[in-house]
């Protein structure tokens, strides 16, 4: 069986970067599928290939001279194919791209391609086959993937030789570039670990596995030795990173596991990510969460059966084309927690159609909320874990605006006001884990 290895921005931002890719790869021979991002930041006052390339679209758009946005990212390329000493004909390729973007300014074309031409020099650098992604992941027109024609194409292109795959896109059934959703690389990988009914997924980054805790917020967090598909989920939805959330679809039925590991690091452990987590180490996994929701809150008139002053009320928010975190209810009123972000826009039209309803006595908002996720499969085999946690928001002296816990006991997740939300995250690894 073979091993899918896919390297993100980091990985892949200079050509010493190459060389460490080069020899991760050349290490173990079950690595034979190498799906890459575009070149990231070599410092911090780099820039992002992906976000220069968004930026080369927008001036092609509004008319605006585009070269030299063009020749920085042709000169990051054309600098490792020359340091590398690759065969790559680079300046034919932005001939060509030019082309293109010159008759069809198409978004989605123009992003894919740093994707597209890392590839070319990975492939190059490792003597391996180039694979354009555009001929092995087929969207639908409605965006969804077709797994079934994506399976036939990984399993027919694939033959146990060594080859490099660009990530982050696939095509349309009219051959039409089509991107996933930012950080889809990670998607590219899973679903080429599936097609290839891969023993491992690897994907290495610049962070030796999944830290317990965000950095930033507290002082050297533990690793997570091992999670499971689920728990991944719900850090991920509450804003860990590491990983794109949708990763691990393609290869749930499969139970293909994966590895986060480090470029940088190659001999540290990282995490393994599961379908049945099997480690009865802490009780939490993993804290993370997000700022910036509102809540609203919902009377209904008495009298009323629930069920359709709530049924009412979604309906508003489905009109608004808006999404909702959390519903929880008492016995005169509900609230619903909604991303600030999408509702602030239209706060006082959503307020004003759901009390237009007969069944609804008033609605009041509140958008100080942030929201933090405790997630653990070891939880429920700890009775009381989830008392200590409230507890140690009452110890910090946080007030908590909204608590909502799912019956397995696998996340607990807390609202808090936004100044709050430093101080809870700390407050909770210190006194739970740490």
């Amino acid at each position: 069986m073979f091993k899918v290895v896919k390297f993100g921005g980091s990985s892949v931002a200079s050509s010493e970067m190459f060389g460490k890719i080069k020899q991760i790869v050349e290490s173990d021979k079950k690595r034979k599928i190498v799906v890459v991002s575009a070149l990231g930041k070599r410092q911090s006052s780099d820039a992002k290939i992906t976000d220069l390339l968004y930026l080369l679209k927008a001036h092609i758009q509004y008319g605006v001279d585009y070269n030299p946005i063009l020749d920085q990212i042709k000169e990051r390329y054309v600098g490792i194919r020359n340091e590398l000493g690759l065969k790559v004909d680079i300046e034919k390729e932005f001939d060509e791209i030019e082309k293109i973007i010159k008759v069809d300014c198409n978004e989605e074309f123009i992003v894919s391609r740093g994707e597209y031409l890392c590839a070319k020099l990975m492939a190059d650098y490792l003597g391996f086959e180039f694979v354009d992604a555009k001929d092995l992941f087929f969207f639908d027109y409605n965006g969804t993937i077709d797994q079934e024609k994506t399976d036939e194409a990984i399993s027919k292109t694939f033959k146990g030789k060594g080859i490099v795959v660009p990530g982050f896109y696939g095509a349309y059934p009219s051959g039409q570039i089509k991107l996933f959703s930012r950080g889809g690389s990670d998607i590219t990988g899973s679903l080429l670990a599936r097609g290839i009914k891969a023993e491992l997924y690897e994907n290495w980054t610049d962070v030796s596995g999944i830290l317990m805790a965000d950095p930033r917020l507290v002082e050297n967090p533990k690793r997570i030795n091992e999670i499971s598909y689920d728990e991944l989920r719900e850090l991920s939805y509450m804003g860990a990173k590491v990983l794109h959330e949708e990763t691990i679809f393609p290869i749930t039925e499969m139970n293909i596991p994966i590895k986060i590991l480090n470029t940088n690091r190659p001999q540290d452990e990282g995490t393994l990510i599961t379908k049945d987590c099997l480690d009865k180490g802490d009780i939490i996994t993993g804290i993370s969460g997000k700022k910036g929701f509102v809540s609203l809150i919902v009377f209904e008139n008495r009298g009323v059966k629930k069920i359709n002053a709530i049924l009412d009320t979604l309906k508003v928010i489905k009109k608004y084309h808006l999404d909702v975190e959390q519903i929880s209810a008492s016995i005169d009123s509900f609230s619903l927690i909604i991303e600030k972000a999408s509702i602030e826009k239209c706060l006082y039209e959503v307020i004003n159609d759901i009390k237009a309803s007969e069944l609804i006595e008033k609605v009041k908002f509140d958008d100080d909320i942030a929201l933090v996720a405790v997630v653990g499969r070891n939880m429920a085999l700890k009775p009381g874990t989830s008392g200590k946690i409230f507890a140690v928001f009452g110890e910090a002296k946080i007030n908590i605006k909204a608590i909502a816990q799912d019956t397995q006991e696998l996340s607990i997740i807390v609202g808090v006001s936004n100044n709050d939300f430093n101080s809870a995250i700390r407050a909770v690894y210190d006194k739970i884990v740490k």
